[in-house]
């Protein structure tokens, strides 16, 4: 099976595993779990901010940071194809009753020019703009990296207008990978930052919001309101401990089979993909004289998995779980797939 639907399907190494089984626990609800507690301060240093919080999903970091910076009849902006607002469920709105104003960017990229276009007069008919959200690295963009100095642009913008800003950073590992530079360089920006322990760095569950001391307590409340309390959480805790201190230098082992993937890709006939748009593990592509669903059918009977994104693309995540020859083997099933 070589599995490229997401970089959510890794499995935890036997290590990881190990560490795991043997993890100290206590009822993080009252603070007494010192695996969560340990997983919690570490992430906080590497990303330089204050305090940060276990939750079980990105969603509920995502969600409940929306919650403490807003109030109910708030505005956010953010990217129109951005995973707060399109894979989320309508969360903003049912948890937070924050509308949300969306940003034409490029793969998910945006900048000071095209959030002028979006900014309201104040006035006493509209709602209150609050918060900007940025996502890194872009899910729909195909793993598209911010540049830094379009991250100070909006930065910069977001705090002339007197807004906060929140990054969904469940692939910020993969950007600073990608960008050559540790992770607090990119969560500076930012106010508060969602990071994911389960997709590139491979443990099985959970994510953390970071910000400063403040936030985090309030956060907390929001978090114990949504249901994300947990008790003796550092069996899983320790899992993402562990893969944050051992797999986040091998996540460019990942972006060097994606770019492989995507160069392969671009030699097969009837198959439409720049290599050039590929930055770190995600492979957007699309099929001409099939559709999207119609590939993945004849892949599933070789043994590839891949996902649809539209009705003729297709995406392709690179992970842990598959080597530089599985990608070769991938591509071979491609071959096959197209030419049948």
């Amino acid at each position: 099976m070589i599995d490229l639907r997401s970089d959510t399907v890794t499995l935890p190494t036997a290590e990881m595993r190990e560490a795991m089984a043997n993890a100290s626990v206590g009822d993080d609800v009252f603070g007494d779990d010192p695996t969560v507690n340990e997983l919690e301060a570490r992430v906080a240093e590497i990303l330089g901010k204050e305090a940060a919080v276990y939750m079980p999903s990105g969603t509920m970091t995502n969600q409940t940071a929306v919650r403490t910076h807003t109030e109910p009849g708030d505005e956010i902006l953010l990217d129109q194809n951005a995973h707060v607002y399109f894979y989320e469920a309508g969360a903003t709105a049912a948890l937070s009753g924050a509308i949300c104003r969306l940003i034409p960017g490029n793969r998910g990229v945006f900048g000071s020019e095209e959030m002028e276009t979006v900014f309201r007069e104040i006035d006493s008919h509209y709602p209150r703009t609050k918060l900007v959200c940025v996502e890194n690295t872009t899910n729909r963009g195909g793993g598209k990296v911010w540049p830094l100095e379009k991250l100070e642009e909006v930065e910069k913008t977001a705090r002339e207008n007197g807004l906060k800003m929140h990054l969904d950073g469940a692939r910020i590992w993969n950007a600073a990978a990608a960008l050559k530079v540790p992770e607090s360089e990119i969560a500076k920006y930012f106010d508060s930052v969602s990071v994911c322990f389960s997709k590139g760095l491979g443990a099985p569950v959970g994510s953390a919001l970071v910000g400063d001391s403040d936030f985090i307590m309030e956060a907390r409340r929001f978090r114990k309101q949504f249901g994300g309390g947990m008790r003796q959480a550092g069996i899983i805790a320790a899992g993402a401990l562990y893969a944050l201190e051992n797999n986040r230098e091998r996540l460019t082992v990942d972006h060097d089979n994606a770019k492989t993937f995507a160069k392969g890709l671009a030699e097969i006939e009837g198959i439409e993909i720049d290599p050039d748009d590929v930055e770190t593990n995600i492979v957007n592509f699309c099929v001409q004289g099939y559709t999207a669903q119609e590939l993945i059918q004849r892949l599933d009977q070789q043994g590839t998995f891949v996902l649809p994104r539209e009705t003729t693309m297709i995406r392709a995540v690179t992970n842990l779980m598959v080597s530089e020859t599985q990608i070769q083997q991938a591509l071979e099933h491609i071959r096959n797939a197209m030419s049948s």
